[in-house]
This record gives C-alpha cells, sequence and structure tokens, in this order.
C-alpha cells in the first residue's frame, strides 16, 4: 500500500497546503522532464505479491502481524487485511537467467514463510480472492492495525459519505453493502515494475494499456467472492466498487473511479500524472518539509513526497511511478492487472509473457495503440475480466487493411502474441531457455483453455457434483488448491477435483 503515513486529523488548511504542494511538485517534475535529468536505461524489473493466510481447514487466518514476527523479514510486510501479506523482491536485470532467478527466490521466500506461518497453524496461499473469505472477515475491525490503513479507510468512507454497495453479476449475483474499505482486502494481486526512460515511457505505457485484456485471461484467478461464483477475474470489479469514493449522483455525471483504467492512449509520462491531480482530490493530505522547486534549482533529486503519496491512491491498472536511487530520479510503469498465484511458476510464466510482449509491442514500428482505439482496449479488458481465457477480443488485423477483428483470446495468443512475447524476451537478452520454459506455460493453458480461475471453478462443481454443500465445497477446494501450489507444478497440469483428504467437513 505503498509510504509509511503516521496518524493525525486533516483540516481545511491541511487540504489546501496539500494542492499546492502537488502543484510545485508537477512543476518540479516537468522540469526535470524538460532537462533530462532521469537515469539512463537499466532494464530493471521490479515485483510485488500480495499473499493470503489461511488455516489447515482452507479458512482464513486473522494474524498477519504475528506471522511477520515470526518471519522477521523486510521483504514481508502488512497490507490492508489482518489476513494479508506482501513480498517484495529486489529489482533485478532483465536478461540471461532472469526468470529461473525470480522462480528460486520466490520459491525460497514463500517456502520459509508459510514454514513460519506453519507455527500459528496459518498457511500461505497465492490466489486472487481466497474463496472462503465471509462477509464477516471482510469488516472494520480486520483491517491491519496499521496508520495507513486506518487514515485511508476513514478518509474514503469520508468521501463517499455513504455505505459502499457491492453489486457484480456473473455466473451468480452478489448484492452486498459494506461500511468500510475492507472487502478491497480480498483482492490480492501480483505487482509487475519496469523502470523505463521518459522518452520510452509512453509507449510501454500504452502497450501496457493494450495487453491488459491479454493478461486477464490467460491469468485470471478469482471467479469466488463471499461464496458466490461470479466473473472469472473477480478481483477487478470488487476493488472498482469497494474503494469507489463516488456516490451514486457523481457517478451519474461521469466523475471518475480512483480505480481507473482510463480513457485514452498517452505522448508523455507527465499526462498521467497531471491526470491524477487534476481529476482525484487529496485523500491524504499530508505535506512534507522539502520544497521541490528549490531541490531542482539546486540541481538535486526532489522526493515529491505528495505527489508519491497521492499516486498511490489513484488506482489505476497501468500506474505512473516515480522514485529515486541512489540521488538519481527514475520513471517506472508498475502494472497491476494480474492475480496473485496459482504458483511460483505461473508467476513467473505470466511476468515473462508480460515483460516479453511490452518489450515487442512497445517497439513496434506501427504500434498496436495506433490501430486500436482506447474504448476497444477497455472493453478488451471488461470482456476477459468477464470471461478469462474464454473471452472474444477486438485486435488489429493484420495486412494493409484498417479495423480490427474479434478472436478468442486463447487463439490471439497462440497466433499472434506469443512469438512477439518470444521477440520481446529475445530483446532483453533472456535466455532461451527461460523463455522457452515460462512462455511454454503460457502455450500450455492457451491450449487446454484453462487458468487458475478455471480450475477453481472446475474443482468447486466437481465437489458440488458429489454432494458437497457450498461452503465445504469451496474450503475443500481451497486445501487441494494450496496442496498443489505448494506442489509447485503449473496450473495447466493440475487435475480438477479434490481428494478425499481435503474433502474433510469443516
Amino acid at each position: 500500500m505503498g509510504e509509511k503515513v503516521e496518524a493525525g486529523s486533516f483540516d481545511l488548511a491541511d487540504r489546501h497546503a496539500f494542492r499546492r504542494k502537488l502543484q510545485q511538485c508537477r512543476r518540479a517534475l516537468e522540469r526535470m522532464l524538460d532537462e533530462k535529468r532521469f537515469d539512463r536505461p537499466k532494464n530493471l524489473l521490479g515485483l510485488e505479491i500480495e499473499l493470503n493466510l489461511a488455516g489447515s481447514d482452507g479458512l482464513p487466518r486473522m494474524m498477519n502481524q504475528q506471522v511477520l514476527e515470526r518471519i522477521a523479514s523486510r521483504d514481508f510486510q502488512t497490507e490492508l487485511g489482518m489476513f494479508n501479506l506482501e513480498v517484495n523482491i529486489a529489482p533485478h536485470r532483465l536478461g540471461d537467467r532472469v526468470l529461473d532467478r525470480l522462480a528460486e527466490e520466490l520459491r525460497i521466500g514463500l517456502g520459509y514463510a508459510d514454514r513460519k506461518a506453519g507455527e500459528l497453524d496459518a498457511g500461505i496461499v497465492m490466489i486472487g480472492i481466497l474463496p472462503t473469505l465471509t462477509r464477516d472477515d471482510l469488516v472494520s475491525a480486520n483491517l491491519t492495525d496499521v496508520d495507513r490503513y486506518r487514515l485511508l479507510n476513514d478518509e474514503i468512507v469520508a468521501a463517499r459519505g455513504e455505505e459502499f454497495p457491492l453489486d457484480i453479476e456473473g455466473v451468480e449475483r452478489l448484492r452486498y453493502t459494506a461500511s468500510s474499505i475492507a472487502p478491497e482486502a480480498a483482492c490480492t494481486s501480483v505487482q509487475l515494475h519496469l523502470q523505463v526512460t521518459p522518452d520510452r515511457f509512453a509507449d510501454v505505457w500504452n502497450a501496457a494499456q493494450a495487453v491488459a485484456a491479454v493478461q486477464i485471461a490467460v491469468g485470471a484467478n478469482s471467479p469466488f467472492l463471499f461464496g458466490k461464483e461470479l466473473w472469472r477475474e473477480s478481483r477487478v470489479p470488487l476493488f472498482l466498487q469497494s474503494i469507489d469514493t463516488r456516490p451514486v449522483e457523481l457517478q451519474a455525471q461521469g466523475v471518475r473511479p480512483r480505480t481507473w483504467f482510463g480513457e485514452r492512449w498517452i505522448s508523455s509520462a507527465l499526462e498521467l500524472f497531471e491526470e491524477n491531480l487534476r481529476y482525484f482530490p487529496g485523500l491524504l493530505p499530508i505535506c512534507d518539509d522539502e520544497d521541490p522547486e528549490a531541490v531542482v534549482a539546486a540541481g538535486e533529486a526532489p522526493g515529491l513526497a505528495e505527489m508519491v503519496l497521492h499516486n498511490g491512491t489513484v488506482y489505476r491498472w497501468n500506474r505512473p511511478v516515480y522514485g529515486v536511487a541512489d540521488g538519481v530520479p527514475h520513471l517506472r510503469v508498475e502494472n497491476r492487472v494480474l492475480p496473485a498465484g496459482p504458483t511460483v511458476v505461473d508467476v513467473v510464466a505470466n511476468a515473462a509473457f508480460y515483460y516479453g510482449l511490452v518489450r515487442a509491442l512497445a517497439e513496434s514500428r506501427t504500434p498496436v495503440w495506433t490501430k486500436l482505439p482506447f474504448e476497444a482496449a477497455e472493453a478488451n479488458f471488461d470482456a476477459a475480466c468477464r470471461y478469462g481465457i474464454d473471452a472474444r477480443l477486438s485486435w488489429p488485423r493484420r495486412g494493409r487493411y484498417a479495423g480490427t477483428t474479434e478472436t478468442d483470446a486463447a487463439t490471439l495468443v497462440l497466433e499472434e502474441l506469443l512469438p512477439l512475447a518470444s521477440a520481446g524476451l529475445d530483446a532483453w537478452g533472456v535466455d532461451p531457455a527461460d523463455r522457452d520454459r515460462y512462455l511454454g506455460v503460457i502455450e500450455a493453458r492457451c491450449r487446454r483453455r484453462t487458468n487458475g480461475a478455471a480450475w477453481q471453478a472446475a474443482t468447486y462443481h466437481r465437489a458440488r457434483e458429489s454432494g458437497m454443500e457450498r461452503r465445504p465445497a469451496l474450503a475443500a477446494m481451497v486445501r487441494r488448491y494450496s496442496d498443489l501450489m505448494h506442489a509447485g507444478e503449473p496450473v495447466h497440469t493440475w487435475p480438477v477435483g479434490v481428494t478425499d483428504a481435503t474433502a474433510r467437513p469443516v
């Protein structure tokens, strides 16, 4: 969830001061961009994964602080809900055997964390939404006791001025009203970072927006919420609705939601930062002592604390990030599209597909965003969230004829996008063995028309057909999922169904 924030209360003067500081940050950023102050290309990637804690019964465990004390590693941090953790992997240079190195680090780190959690009868589960979460679990009392989360909840609730209705219609329909942002804690994702130069930023961001739907189609892993089967990636509508600061009247006026796909292709990183300032009021108006314009005038790199804090409360699926490392500013594209899991191999395969595809599309002589209307990219994203691997997506036709054609996601990936992703990984200098192994996982999912969401739904229905009631079937599915996740084979190889051991009553 970002930077450390200390508890306090805000008045009108705080909000005016924060708005002024945001404009100072914007001017400082614009000057740094004009003067080309940013870091040179380093081909750096970063990875964060949000995790769930569940017991041997498949039910959530509200004990992240206790588990973190056992883990005792700065790589692991709290997240919004008491059943959440987050693991951060140090930046890696794209190239050589980076994918295998990422996989090995994740296996070691998650294995250690799971063993320490096991000392408290809990375990690590990588999954987009833990299917056994109930309405009683997602309440304000189960928000992590950290100032930032409490303040964020208070400010979003105050901004909305009323309760948060959830209404998601998919295979089944869920209607629920929440009095806090706690339901957002159910959403656990993978965040992929790519450091880029300002000159390349727009092309990389546009490419990431264009492929967001395909990422979801092959990687969906969140079909259940509160025991209801909804969208294949229910995390996306849940995130939108659970922190929506707009009452119905503002929604009717077309006010933009803070969970936002966007509305146009861009030509510079500055456009996104300016949109965030123009469209979204500050939620946490906390001002730093730094004078960013004076720091820039002195030839140094400002922290832009207010802009960074504000940026962290606008939940774009591809977010612009400003940072400073070793006194030098840099920009990153943070891809927030993917759900967590199912296995380490699946996570790294999703990352390989993303980094390769974005590189290829960003360097294309005929960029996809010049032929694909932004509205079509957004419609693709919605379709992929609803239908997963079975979605039909619009994509520009090959050859000299303009326009787009609709095709199923699996065919699009197999026939057009996997070769591009392969070429992109080659351009990064990734070892062919790494490239083929992890892109092979994506290929196998598409050929078998399966992913984490499809496996969850099929296994749940198999359990119901065997005579199990809804809640025991979901718990048995989670236990089987956890067993297979820790075994480590990718999800397209998983047998559908629960075993006698996982089918025990709850």
